[in-house]
């Protein structure tokens, strides 16, 4: 069975593609079959990883397949990567919310109906778009299984509220159960400061009995693997003691599969 997680968070800055290029390429690392979905229309994921020309390519893309879900395969619309396949981005995502709110069709369950064409793969992980509109509400609906990256600060306790009270209400209008897997504290600076020390500790106690809650440190090398066009565990990456950590979050991920 395939295990969707959506990597989510309103908040912009907060390391969303990061994580899931590294979380990626630690499942990948493992020796799984992974597909990173990049559904930012922003395409940061998608371009990170080389993929510029896809970004930028006539159709069919992931626009056309949310627009027609039934019409498309997943397998039709990857792109391979020396780690993971990548299910791209493309400039045109931009006017996906506005087709979806038109059609008036179920019009946040169209990714929900296209993984329904998933085949061969452990894992896949979304990257969410930082907004809580129809494309967030799809990764929500199609994963139903979260990591929300966060940093260490004040802004987001409040951008965290308004995502867990979107889970909340998309919980009981479609009838489903939406689960934090884990929380990723990114690029924390130490020694951290009275803010960094506050925050850290709410986050903690704020999940504490619910998901376990990652500590990812501010460090050069993981930049410079993502400028490289890959994760910390590609071939050519640098060794830094971040990939400690997200073999941990892999580790995670692997306990809680069956929880899909």
């Amino acid at each position: 069975m395939t295990s969707t997680i959506g990597i989510t968070n309103q908040k912009g800055g907060v390391a969303k593609s990061t994580n899931t290029i590294n979380i990626a390429g630690a499942l990948a690392d493992k020796g799984y079959n992974v597909l990173a979905v990049d559904t930012d229309p922003q395409g940061y994921l998608t371009n990170k990883l080389g993929l510029e020309n896809k970004y930028k390519a006539d159709p069919p893309s992931l626009f056309d397949a949310l627009k027609e879900p039934t019409e498309y395969q997943i397998a039709d619309l990857v792109d391979n990567h020396p780690e993971f396949d990548v299910l791209s981005s493309n400039v045109d995502m931009f006017r996906i919310e506005q087709e979806l709110i038109a059609s008036g069709w179920r019009p946040r369950e169209r990714l929900q109906m296209l993984f329904k064409t998933l085949e061969g793969y452990d894992y896949v992980l979304v990257d969410a778009p930082p907004s809580l509109g129809p494309i967030n509400d799809n990764v929500l609906l199609a994963c139903q299984n979260i990591i929300v990256p966060v940093e260490a600060d004040e802004t987001s306790i409040l951008a965290l509220e308004h995502l867990l009270n979107q889970i909340e209400t998309l919980e009981k209008r479609y009838e489903v159960n939406i689960s934090e897997r884990a929380v990723v504290i990114s690029n924390v600076n130490y020694p951290v400061d009275n803010e960094q020390s506050d925050m850290i500790a709410w986050f903690n106690d704020t999940f504490e009995g619910r998901c376990p809650v990652f500590e990812v440190r501010h460090r050069a090398a993981i930049k410079r693997s993502l400028g490289a066009g890959g994760s910390i565990f590609g071939e050519n990456a640098e060794d830094n003691d971040m990939v400690d950590v997200y073999n941990q979050i892999a580790s995670e991920l692997e306990v809680t599969a069956d929880g899909r």
